[in-house]
């Protein structure tokens, strides 16, 4: 039985051009960028035609793109670098721990963190976060798509009503950058974080968009590496990566979403043979295409994945951070999630190198989980 592989949103497979274009800087081309002589050169040359890729795909500057170990990094220099005791920052209940756990550590130093809640479909209500801005509100961090449930906040309308009044935008677009069409100009925010394992380069490799450099303060001190923002010697191999990555993304990002979007489909076609009640968590809200978090009526998520990990299937419960946990996630309890179904919770996210096949196949043996594995309800 071949493995299938339903967890692209904890991480995806290098793509194979990635690799390649990766290769000749671990070998040939190993030059530190900071360096004059021709190995340096070359590898500098190699570092900016990457960051123009990244910006290609965004729609942003060369010059606003500054690459970090990973999103992570990128979430935590915005909030750390641009916040102050006795500033405000406001964020979603629905944020990935690499914003919350800051946000924790920020309160602990005087700055003061509200929280803006989400519906039933995890969706941020613009004119209720209109209502926390205080004159002391430095920052804003809502993310672009939920890592969850593939909730899309609508960013764009946060920025419409953050920025007359001078208020800074950050958004984690981690799981949003590379599949789905993402332009910083019309989001028009001032911070923006990428993730490449969530785009097909390699896991240790992120960015950050920042469209004025002046308002942020480095989180790494050193050389002066990427403008002063990020010290530390560039990792050449993997920022290469990064940017054929996005190269990748730039040319079909669009076909893509119909393409994933329609096994989506098939797939909830063919979750209807399961003898087992089910509910798509934020069915209401736009969502990522590859993603979809389904709820199993009366199961527990472990026992759920114990079943498909027998029938070769990869996916995960809620989150992967937290695929251990045997309560409801953070994100479905800030979406007040009926427990009966929040707690027998898989998410499934597939991408590019997912077939029709595949997805048939998904459902055939998810029918054996629960018709054979798993104890059918009485």
């Amino acid at each position: 039985m071949r493995p299938l592989y339903f967890d692209y949103n904890a991480t995806t497979p290098v793509h194979e051009d990635v690799v390649q274009a990766m290769l000749p800087f671990f070998t040939q081309k190993f030059g530190n960028p900071g360096c004059g002589h021709m190995y340096g050169m070359q590898a500098r040359k190699a570092m900016e035609i990457a960051r123009e890729k990244v910006a290609g795909l965004i729609n942003a500057d060369p010059g606003q793109i500054f690459f970090t170990s990973c999103a992570t990094e990128s979430n935590n220099q915005v909030l750390s670098g641009v916040l102050q005791p006795h500033e405000e920052l406001i964020v979603s209940a629905v944020e990935h721990p690499s914003i919350i756990k800051p946000a924790h550590e920020l309160s602990r130093t005087g700055v003061t963190v509200r929280t803006v809640s989400v519906d039933s479909d995890g969706l941020v209500d613009p004119d209720q976060l209109l209502e926390k801005l205080s004159d002391k509100t430095k920052l804003v961090s809502i993310m672009l798509a939920n890592n969850e449930t593939g909730t899309i906040q609508p960013v764009a309308d946060i920025t419409s009503r953050t920025q007359p009044v001078g208020i800074l935008v950050h958004t984690d677009a981690a799981q949003a950058v590379g599949k789905i069409p993402v332009d910083v100009k019309d989001l028009k925010v001032d911070f923006l974080s990428i993730a490449g394992h969530k785009m097909y380069a390699p896991k240790g490799i992120g960015a950050l968009y920042v469209r004025d450099p002046g308002t942020l303060k480095p989180l790494l001190y050193g050389g002066g590496q990427e403008k002063g923002l990020r010290s530390g010697t560039e990792n050449i191999a993997y920022i290469a990566g990064l940017g054929q990555a996005a190269e990748l993304a730039g040319r079909d990002t669009e076909s893509e979403v119909r393409r994933q979007k329609l096994l989506g489909k098939k797939f909830i076609q063919g979750l209807s043979r399961i003898d087992r009640d089910f509910v798509l968590h934020a069915q209401n809200a736009p969502r990522l295409p590859g993603t979809m978090s389904i709820g199993f009526a009366g199961c527990r998520a472990g026992d759920i994945l114990s079943g498909m990990i027998a029938c070769n299937l990869a996916a995960s419960a809620g989150a992967a951070c937290h695929g251990d946990n045997l309560s409801m996630s953070p994100v479905l309890e800030a979406m007040s999630a009926d427990p009966y179904f929040g707690l027998g919770t898989i998410r499934f996210s597939w991408g590019r190198m997912t077939a029709e096949k595949d997805i048939e196949e998904l459902c055939s043996r998810l029918e054996f989980v629960f018709h054979d594995f798993l104890i059918r309800p009485g």
